[in-house]
């Protein structure tokens, strides 16, 4: 058996896990990732696109942010979509001058990947059996599987960032933790394609054949996505198929400019409203999509995922330099504190824009109003303007910046 020894051993190599590992290394505090699958299958996930403003401060003091200015697409507002016309959301004239930008996650994966190897600093790929031990004593252990051999990784503490289905929120014993979640009873089918983006900024639709996103990648690449329903297959859907009923649910305008081609890459996701707390045990730490799910209307995975890594990072600095367990102590409670107020948004854009089964009418016609009043008034405008670009910082975290 092959022993490692660190001080801070991370589970899962996803741009949580691989931000975490850059800030403390920034920090000078030693720590190891553990990543079951792949390099190349890490970055071969499709995911979301849309930076808060804090996320991208956060990969600027990691020092990651190069090409994220260079090729990231900064956007000062989005558009709603319903009753066959659009209408704007300024989010830089509602929030005071705040944006967010568009760099896929894909993207944000790999200039941490790059430090990472550039820095020298231990990633174990292509883990098997990863399991983790003692984390509720004051020397927490992994063991994993590699090349027919088993290793331990001790560690003075183990940050889960290793996704839903990762090991180490089922390391958690079943009476510590309590989860909440909502299952939403529909799917976003999405496609992936090399083609100039229908609109310089997001639309987001509300129609009556079902919810539609307009997004992009770069000003080469777009994202497309239409509501279909839970148990739709990928295979069902043809190019052509996707793209007409893409142009169905469009303004005529937007419908007529749309510029197809061949998908590189489809699939189906679901939507999932899902919260575990805490996030602390002992000595090991939830963070991202190992604690927290959101449906992806409000474009929070990814950077609620940076906000816990924060807010971790920061008290496990204050920890090694200042020996004070303050930051760890409250970092559940703080972390939550901005969950909830993500997820109750990502809920509410969710009921707001897509069409429900089995309804008989009223639905639709609450969402329209609701519509009507938030491109009415600007203090509703405001409020979901806030909310888009990301609510501050608050607690321990800030103080500590």
């Amino acid at each position: 058996m092959t022993i490692h020894r660190t001080q801070v051993a991370i589970v899962g190599a996803g741009p949580a896990g691989l931000l975490l590992g850059q800030l403390l290394h920034r920090y000078g505090i030693d720590n190891l990732i553990v990543e079951r699958q792949g390099a190349d299958y890490v970055l071969g996930r499709i995911r979301a696109g849309v930076l808060e403003q804090t996320t991208v401060d956060l990969l600027d003091e990691a020092g990651v942010s190069r090409r994220l200015h260079a090729e990231g697409l900064v956007h000062d507002g989005y558009e709603l979509c319903f009753g066959g016309a659009r209408h704007r959301i300024d989010l830089a004239a509602l929030t005071g001058g705040k944006h967010v930008t568009v760099y896929g996650q894909t993207e944000v994966t790999r200039d941490l990947m790059e430090a990472r190897a550039a820095a020298g600093l231990p990633t174990v790929y292509e883990a098997k059996n990863v399991a983790l031990h003692d984390f509720d004593g004051t020397a927490p252990r992994i063991t994993y599987e590699r090349d027919g051999a088993t290793h331990t990784v001790e560690a003075d503490f183990i940050a889960g960032c290793d996704g839903y289905h990762g090991a180490s929120r089922a390391s958690v014993p079943e009476g510590a933790i309590r989860t909440y979640e909502k299952i939403y009873p529909f799917g976003w089918l999405g496609i992936l394609a090399d083609t100039p983006p229908v609109s310089h900024e997001l639309i987001y639709t509300n129609h009556d054949r079902g919810f539609a996103l307009c997004s992009m990648r770069s000003p080469t690449r777009t994202r497309y996505y239409v509501q279909c329903p839970l148990d739709d297959k990928v295979e069902n859907w043809s190019d052509a198929a996707f793209w007409d009923e893409l142009r169905r649910r469009l303004d005529p305008a937007t419908a007529e400019s749309l510029v197809t081609g061949p998908s590189i890459e489809k699939s189906i996701a679901p939507l999932r409203s899902f919260v575990a707390e805490p996030m602390r045990f002992g000595r090991l730490f939830l963070a991202g999509d190992a604690a927290h799910i959101v449906p992806p209307t409000g474009a929070k995975g990814l950077n609620l995922a940076a906000s816990d890594v924060r807010h971790l990072a920061y008290a496990l600095r204050e920890f090694y330099g200042e020996r004070s367990a303050a930051g760890i102590d409250r970092y559940s409670e703080v972390c939550l504190r901005r969950i909830w107020k993500a997820e109750r948004f990502s809920w509410w854009f969710t009921s707001l824009m897509h069409k429900f089964p089995d309804d008989s009418g009223i639905t639709a016609k609450l969402q329209r109003a609701e519509l009507d009043y938030l491109v009415g008034s600007r203090a509703a405008a405001t409020t979901m303007a806030e909310n888009y670009v990301g609510l501050p910082f608050e607690g321990a975290a800030a103080a500590v910046a």
